[in-house]
């Protein structure tokens, strides 16, 4: 018996895209454009741009006799355009470089994800653990991502922008052999 589930979390949006909704994958060889933001600027909001992007994870067991005797995972991180926006007046590259960055910290998180995956073993708790990684996993990416517009004041620090561009690549580069492949 295969039982699977699938779980969505959407940094900044906290709600659930229609399943047609239009969705960028991360790779490494893709960066984000402004006509990648296609969603309505917000009224009253103080921000130039948002960027909507979270991690899709989904597993799936196969039980024998009651029993998990193995699992498979696919963990993505996502952009969701639709639900993304900018001023388009009050826009430039360094906000878009600063935009991408909360991509970027997303498939971060994405490779920690997968590296914690791959060291679990197959046992009865397999799906609780899996769930309590995923939770613990969206609260660090929700703490970076806030922790991250703090410290650059949502770009406008330029020195604090350029160390977190570095920390980034540095960490990305770390965790390379769990980079998404599609």
């Amino acid at each position: 018996m295969c039982y699977k589930l699938v779980l969505f979390f959407y940094v900044f949006m906290f709600t659930l895209a229609p399943p047609n909704d239009e969705v960028i994958t991360w790779r490494d060889d893709i960066k984000l454009s402004w006509k990648n933001f296609k969603g309505d600027p917000k009224p009253n909001s103080n921000a130039v741009a948002v960027t909507a992007s979270g991690i899709t994870f989904e597993y799936s067991v196969k039980e024998a006799q009651s029993r998990i005797v193995s699992f498979t995972t696919t963990i993505k991180a996502h952009f969701y355009p639709n639900k993304s926006w900018y001023i388009k007046e009050l826009a430039d590259n360094h906000i878009l470089a600063h935009e991408q960055l909360h991509f970027d910290i997303t498939e971060l998180h994405v490779r920690k994800f997968r590296k914690e995956v791959a060291q679990l073993k197959v046992s009865p708790r397999l799906k609780n653990e899996l769930r309590r990684l995923h939770e613990k996993i969206n609260t660090d990416l929700a703490t970076m991502q806030n922790l991250y517009d703090t410290e650059s004041d949502n770009s406008i620090n330029k020195e604090a922008q350029a160390k977190w561009q570095l920390f980034v690549k540095k960490e990305l580069k770390a965790l390379e052999y769990y980079k998404s492949k599609d």
